[in-house]
Parts: structure tokens; sequence; C-alpha cells
């Protein structure tokens, strides 16, 4: 009744003029750093300055608040966010993934919002249903929903004209693992280059084009409490990409960065990389001194049974704590995230998805550069169940696929290991 009682004194709250004293809101978001973003929304370019130029403009334009955003890199990004919860001091506000929100959310960490989104100006019946689905757990609603976002096949079409893979302007798209290693032979033979690049070695870039490809063949890496990781599919999986590297096809070695630089300096006809690089690649092959001149993005391809590629969402969420306790600075961190919202037009000219049907109807958006390459990949979004150790199972699964791919560990063995690790993660 406690929480009934203050939820809707807040709700009430929230309905009233604004508060009169000022209030400084901490904001924890990754995309990386963007020095001078400004706050000029419609021109920005790139995940980092664009983002930044909405907290920037937030900051701006919301009275009374003002916005102070925390450095935070994206590779520790989530443990720096859970020891500024351990120590009593989270942020007011910050981004998560729908994949990490029941992670937080099975702790009470996460705010229920639901009560005062429309006070606050947001209305989720704009929403899409997967954005709805996204940031509701246990029946509340615990975050406002930012974009969609899911794995592409970023090409660099002058690479595939040589190798004779365009078809009436359309990148040729492998429909099998033995496709695709053709394809990569005849890059390689046209024109020298490598014919895929991925962060493989670094970040879990890897792990979900695997867990694509397991999906692609109707399985799984857990089921419940059980893990499904030995499996046929799995090794299929692994030796699709595999393949790739043994015909010297790809590099195993390369991080995030530099997986990027090869695409960009035109040495990869393919980068598998996800919707939130199109405005800034799009930028980049305008660039005279860019390697990359004709760039083209497609949905995932289908190298097994089923369509599928890996996607999430990133959305805003609110500590529970600051709900409960400080009620003011609760206020003004919702009026932030529903400015972040309402520039959701502006945030998916990263190339994202947007999460409003408004914005997904308007022309506007439908215009922006190469969206209609890749309309098919909502429809082809899949992820795993949703679990609170999401992000150890994919740590473990990151660390088995690299031993793999780095030190040639094999796939059977690694398999079998990645296994054992999640079904003690799952069993704890």
């Amino acid at each position: 009744m406690k929480h009934l009682a203050l939820g809707l004194a807040l709700a009430a709250g929230l309905a009233s003029p604004a508060a009169a004293e000022p209030v400084t809101v901490n904001l924890a978001r990754f995309f990386g750093a963007c020095e001078n973003a400004g706050t000029d929304t419609k021109t920005s370019v790139g995940e980092a300055c664009i983002i930044q130029s909405i907290i920037n403009a937030a900051s701006k334009e919301i009275p009374d608040v003002t916005v102070k955003t925390l450095p935070t890199d994206w590779g520790n990004y989530y443990d720096h966010v859970k020891a500024m919860f351990a120590a009593g001091n989270p942020p007011d506000i910050f981004v998560i993934h729908r994949s990490s929100i029941p992670e937080f959310a099975s702790l009470g960490a996460l705010a229920d919002i639901g009560p005062d989104l429309k006070a606050a100006g947001i209305d989720t019946s704009d929403w899409t249903e997967g954005a709805k689905k996204a940031v509701t757990y246990d029946g509340k609603i615990v975050a406002v929903p930012m974009d969609f976002h899911a794995n592409l096949w970023h090409v660099n079409m002058d690479i595939m004209k040589k190798a004779g893979l365009v078809k009436d302007g359309k990148p040729i798209l492998p429909h099998s693992p033995e496709e695709l290693l053709a394809q990569a032979k005849k890059v390689k033979e046209a024109t020298g280059k490598d014919y895929l690049a991925a962060d493989f070695s670094q970040f879990p870039i890897g792990v979900r084009l695997v867990l694509s490809l397991i999906w692609q063949q109707g399985s799984n890496i857990f089921d419940g409490d059980t893990a499904t990781i030995d499996t046929p599919e799995a090794l299929n999986a692994v030796k699709a990409i595999t393949q790739l590297f043994d015909g010297g096809y790809a590099n195993p070695k390369l991080n995030y960065a530099d997986s990027q630089q090869e695409f960009l300096n035109g040495n990869a006809a393919v980068l598998v990389n996800g919707t939130w690089v199109v405005n800034e690649y799009t930028k980049q092959a305008e660039n005279p001194d860019t390697g990359l001149k004709d760039y083209y993005v497609s949905d995932f391809p289908q190298l097994f049974g089923q369509p599928a590629t890996w996607a999430d969402n990133h959305t805003w969420a609110i500590p529970s704590t600051l709900k409960d306790q400080h009620p003011e600075k609760y206020k003004a961190a919702l009026k932030v995230a529903a400015f972040i919202y309402n520039h959701d037009a502006d945030w998916a000219r990263t190339g994202h998805m947007a999460v409003r049907k408004s914005v997904l109807e308007s022309k506007a958006y439908r215009d922006l550069p190469h969206r209609a390459e890749y309309v098919g990949t909502e429809k082809i979004a899949h992820d795993t169940p949703a679990s609170p150790e999401y992000s150890k199972i994919q740590d473990a699964l990151n660390r088995n696929l690299q031993s793999i791919w780095l030190t040639g560990k094999d796939p059977k063995k690694a398999l079998a290991e990645a296994q054992n690790e999640v079904q003690d993660i799952l069993d704890q």
C-alpha cells in the first residue's frame, strides 16, 4: 500500500507545473564519445553524436533540468552501472538493452514507470508491440523504448561487382554455408580482398552471428533451465564461419574497431555489424578518401532452413530508489526520458528502427538513406529467451567461441565446455 500511495502521489505531482528548484540529472549511456555534439538533433552524424546532441538539447530545453552525461565506455558499461548500484549511487537515468532488463528488474532495481508515462507526455498507444514487450517485466513497464536494432549485412558493392556477385543493382546473398564459401572464394580470386569482416575477438558480435545461424536451424542455446549449446545445429553454425577462416577469406583476430576499418578501407566485401552504423557508413562512403565508395545494406542472409538475425532494443530506465526516495529528481529523469523518446525520428537517423508507429509510418523515416534495403529485418528478428543470467551466458559463449577462432580449439570440445558453463550458470 505504501508503494501504491507513493505512486499515486507522484502521478499527481507529474501533472502539476514544473519543479521550481533546478535539478541535475545524472545520465549514463554507451554509444561512444562525441566532442562538441551541440544541440542540433537534425544534422549530427553517428550514434555518439546523435544521442549526445539529443541529450544536450534536453538539458537546454527542459526548464529547470540540467543533464550531466556520465563518462562510460561500452566495454565495461554494465559493470560500471552495476558498481554504481552496489555503491548506492546509481545514475538517475541510464540506457539499457532489452536483454539486460530481466537482470536488473529481477532485483527490483528498476522503477515501475508505467503509471507516470501519460503525465510525462509519453503515449504508449504509439508504441509497437515489440517495444511494449521489450520494456515490460512481470507486467510492469520499467523502461522507455528508444529503438529496435539488429545485425545487418553491410556490403561493399564495388568488390561484389568485381566478383560477379551483383544482380539488378543488389548484392547476391548466399543461401547456404556452401554458397557462402563459394562467394568468398570468388571475391578472393577476383579482388584479393577478404569476403567477410566482423569483430570475432572482442565484443560479442561473433556470438550474435553464430546465434543467428543456430536460430536459422530452429535451435537455441538454452531452453528454460537447460543449456542446449552442444548440438549439431551449433556445430553447423560454427563451421559455417570457421570455413572462412580456414580458407583465408576472413580474419578471426579483428576486433570491433579494426573490423570496421577493414571494411571502410575497402579490404572486405561484407561487414557483419548492426543497424547503428548505417548513418556513419553512409557519410564515410561520401568521403573520397575512404575505401568504401558504393555502400549497400542488406538483411542478414538465410543460410539454413529459416530466416533469423540477432536483434535487441535500446531503452531508458530509472532506478526504483530514485522514485521512492527523490520524487522531484525522478520526475526530472522521466522528463529527460520523454524528451529522448520524442526525438525517436532523430535517433532513427543512426540506422536503428523506430519504436513509435507514428515515426515508422512517416515519409521522412521511409526516405532515410538505405532504409528500403533492410525493411525485412524486423520480420526475421530473433533473440534468446529473456533471462536474468543473459550477460553471463553471453560472456561464456563468447569466451568459448573465441577459443575456437583465436587458438584453434576443437569446435566440438569448445561447445561441450560452453554447454557445461552455461548449465552451471542456469543452475545457480
